[in-house]
């Protein structure tokens, strides 16, 4: 399976062969619009004039990864925070993972453990970790025992609460409508 967001195709091109431009992306998933979010990874590479790998942004230099981040149109609403988190995750990948995205999911045993893996890192909190299980699950493949259980509501099959239901524009304006819905019922 691939990406299929209303996005750039060569950005869902991205997206769905190289983990690290899918971690970035989720990693962007917040306070900013899904599609930009995910279409960062993308202008990213095109940015730096390839794509980069775990250990290249770790070892970025801080202040240039901010001017990267912020060069018109910025890469997130609020570039210099969002720089900074996504050096921090790839900081985490090369610690844990030798640089290797792919293996923050690889060989998790469970879905709980995939789960508390994806938590593990900058800004991942529990939601966010269980929709990213989700995206995993549903759009890749990657489906430990209890993947699904692990994902919450996230990961129920014909749902429209995320990005990993997302498949067209039909599914991201249900989608939408859903979180829409969970705005208004919180805010009541």
């Amino acid at each position: 399976m691939a990406m299929s967001l209303p996005i750039d195709a060569a950005a869902n091109e991205l997206l769905s062969t190289d983990p690290l431009a899918l971690l970035i992306g989720m990693t962007l998933d917040q306070q900013d619009k899904l599609e930009k979010a995910f279409s960062s990874p993308y202008v990213l590479s095109q940015r730096l004039g390839h794509v980069p790998t775990a250990e290249e942004l770790a070892g970025y230099d801080p202040d240039a990864l901010i001017a990267v981040f912020a060069t018109p149109p910025a890469l997130h609403r609020f570039p210099k925070a969002m720089a900074g988190r996504v050096q921090e995750v790839c900081r985490v990948l090369v610690e844990r993972y030798d640089g290797d995205a792919a293996g923050l999911w690889k060989d998790a045993g469970t879905g709980a453990e995939l789960v508390k893996r994806v938590s593990s890192l900058p800004g991942f909190g529990r939601q966010k970790s269980q929709i990213f299980t989700a995206l995993l699950g549903k759009r890749f493949g990657v489906r430990p025992d209890g993947w699904r259980e692990a994902a919450g509501h996230y990961g129920e099959e014909g749902s429209h609460r995320s990005v990993a239901d997302i498949v067209d524009p039909g599914s991201l304006e249900k989608v939408r409508a859903y979180k829409k819905e969970m705005k208004a019922a919180a805010k009541a």
